[in-house]
């Protein structure tokens, strides 16, 4: 986890490398452009005068503007290497982050199996953000919502600001949620449908602006409870 911590600063000097590179190639591109038409203006005085003859196998810019060119080829290579590079370091932490999950998940399973088996109720191992569905004791918990792992995130990123928007694939690995299918972020609530298939939702999906009391099913889960009394 202390790579990830860093991850930050190291793509924001990444960034700032392809902001230098980017500046460099526009000089250099508006220093050739220049060198290319004052050259044309040379050989249209030259064709005008006849000081050099039609000839379009004749007709060259100089090795100078060549060699420009050639140079600002190479600092756009440089610049889509640094790119892969800043596109591979965070793909690289996602699929960290995705194993340590799957190891967390498999761990916090087999934590309820050995207290099912020994009768005993099962502790909440992530701190109360999402227990699981072991006893009702349990669920009543479900609805403790991210808030501390937003506030996580956010104090991250005012510690490590970039002037860069950084617009990254999500990984399809990862799961979604709620009616809009979206990844977890914010603030999630958890319905207490232990049959519900979506299970968490975004405060902002269903309505809500703080944790609800009591018990809380979403819009499907109630629908379905209210058909089944009026059976």
């Amino acid at each position: 986890m202390s790579d990830l911590e860093s991850l930050p600063n190291i793509l924001q000097r990444k960034y700032a490398l392809l902001r230098d590179l980017d500046k460099s190639l526009q000089e250099n591109q508006r220093q050739n452009e220049q060198r290319c038409e004052q050259e044309i203006e040379e050989l249209k005085r030259a064709l005008r005068s006849g000081n050099i003859q039609p000839d379009p196998s004749l007709v060259r810019f100089s090795d100078e503007v060549l060699d420009a060119q050639k140079h600002s080829i190479r600092i756009a290579d440089e610049k889509v290497a640094l790119a892969v590079q800043a596109y591979d370091l965070v793909d690289t932490h996602i699929q960290q982050l995705d194993q340590y999950l799957r190891k967390f998940d498999e761990e916090l399973r087999r934590e309820r199996e050995n207290a099912a088996a020994a009768g005993m109720p099962a502790s909440n191992a992530d701190g109360g953000s999402k227990s699981g569905r072991g006893s009702e004791s349990s669920r009543g918990g479900r609805k403790k919502t991210r808030l501390a792992t937003a506030e996580a995130a956010a104090a991250t990123a005012a510690s490590n600001p970039t002037t860069m928007d950084l617009d990254l694939p999500v990984d399809p690995n990862e799961p979604t949620y709620c009616f809009c299918n979206q990844v977890s972020f914010g603030e999630m609530v958890a319905c207490d449908n232990p049959e519900c298939k979506i299970e968490w939702f975004h405060y902002g999906c269903v309505g809500l602006k703080e944790q609800p009391k009591g018990k809380w099913y979403c819009s499907v889960c109630a629908g379905m409870q209210k058909r089944r009394k009026g059976k």
